[in-house]
């Protein structure tokens, strides 16, 4: 009841941080805030050379936590999830929560900047690139693309391997004259062409590919080179984005969902080569034309803030575990573990993904007796192990091992198959 009777008692508990020596304390005289605040901007240098406060190097698991396996909104890193906790109430001394802060403030400006800083140092992306935090999903870059980089009648070349570029298609025929040079659906999307076999367009404005399938889990392990005389290749990355080194260069635009592997739900991230800005349709609407966005380094309008800080730590975290190339290792382990237990488990599960390009993020897996399929999810679930319902169009299972989903995770998930399975072989 005391806090009832304190006018000047926060409902913040006090709470213990791994990454500060102290506890959080709860503030005790919200006037001093408005009056007094100290504004302390952080530097933009990216934070392999410059960091505040030092981080676990290791993923950890608590135990009131379950594994995640969702595709998204996907599981964050918890020492991430924990340093926003930290400060959330009060950013770094400002007296105020990011989510309060203006868009223009230069708090909220030297978040965004420090993000797109650590960005570009993960992917080593060059001044000819633009780095764009926008909104919409990635679904929405499926009419912005097009309307960005060509005309209505430019001809344009889709690989279609699942269901994501096959809607990335259909969105693009109301813009341009798409045409799909190879598709996987005979094959129940299984499998990635054959880059030789490919008839391309010498004409076509660009190729355009899903680097990784969420649903049906198939990933391009190199990408083909454009053969039309632009010479522009464009990615759909939203299900691998910063699971692994890419070079950029071979790109002439790169989107992605946030929501997988760099953050919480509403930011969409473009990098886009500066000569294909500035040449959108006429009928692009404001939102979606690159130049506009580009121009106000993504500030021209309110955007998602809260989501781009969240990104922010992030980047700050796989940048903390060595880079992308380290962060690849760890992503191919748990992938070998997960994709060896179905193996090896004598048909009773399967994965119908061709080895060759089976996908590092997401493992589709079908169990033999497929009334089983529910029990298992079912038990699972009481095993603090969640979300591995295969997507809806496809059924069976589906783990999704993104970047945060720790080692432990993944070897939980195989230890409970084996047993499920010889409870039920």
């Amino acid at each position: 009841m005391s806090m009832a009777t304190s006018p000047q008692t926060h409902l913040l508990p006090q709470t213990t941080n791994p990454f500060l020596k102290k506890p959080i304390t709860t503030f005790t005289s919200p006037i001093s805030l408005r009056t007094s605040p100290t504004f302390k901007p952080i530097s933009i240098k990216c934070a392999a050379t410059t960091q505040t406060q030092a981080q676990p190097q290791t993923q950890s698991h608590s135990s009131d936590r379950v594994f995640n396996f969702a595709a998204g909104p996907a599981t964050l890193p918890e020492n991430v999830l924990l340093k926003a906790q930290s400060e959330l109430y009060n950013w770094r001394g400002s007296g105020m929560s990011v989510m309060e802060m203006s868009h223009r403030g230069k708090e909220f400006l030297s978040i965004i900047q420090k993000a797109e800083s650590d960005l570009r140092t993960l992917l080593d992306i060059s001044s000819e690139y633009s780095v764009l935090f926008l909104q919409g999903g990635a679904t929405t870059q499926f009419a912005a693309v097009p309307l960005n980089i060509c005309k209505s009648d430019d001809a344009v070349d889709y690989i279609v391997t699942g269901s994501w570029s096959d809607k990335a298609f259909k969105e693009g025929q109301k813009y341009c004259k798409p045409n799909v040079i190879w598709s996987g659906k005979s094959e129940k999307y299984t499998k990635i062409p054959s880059f030789d076999d490919l008839k391309q367009n010498p004409e076509a404005r660009f190729l355009h590919i899903c680097a990784n399938e969420t649903i049906h889990g198939v990933e391009f392990k190199n990408y083909p080179t454009p053969n039309n005389k632009n010479g522009i290749l464009i990615a759909d990355m939203s299900s691998n984005f910063c699971s692994k080194p890419v070079d950029v260069s071979k790109f002439g635009l790169i989107y992605a969902g946030a929501q997988k592997n760099v953050g919480p739900s509403g930011v969409t991230i473009v990098i886009v080569r500066n000569d294909l800005i500035g040449n959108a349709q006429d009928l692009t609407p404001v939102m979606l034309d690159y130049k506009i966005h580009a121009d106000n380094n993504s500030l021209y309008n309110t955007p998602p803030c809260y989501g781009i800080y969240m990104c922010g730590l992030v980047f700050e975290d796989l940048l903390e575990q060595g880079g992308l190339v380290e962060v690849e290792k760890k992503n191919k382990k748990k992938a070998e573990i997960l994709y060896n237990a179905i193996d090896e488990s004598n048909g009773f599960f399967k994965c119908p993904v061709e080895k060759s390009v089976r996908s590092l993020m997401n493992v589709p897996f079908t169990l033999e007796k497929s009334e089983l399929e529910g029990e298992f999810i079912k038990e699972a679930a009481k095993e603090s192990m969640v979300q591995l319902k295969g997507h809806r169009s496809v059924g069976g299972m589906r783990a999704s091992i993104y970047n945060a989903m720790p080692l432990a995770g993944v070897e939980k998930l195989v230890a409970f198959m084996k047993d499920f399975q010889a409870k039920h072989a």
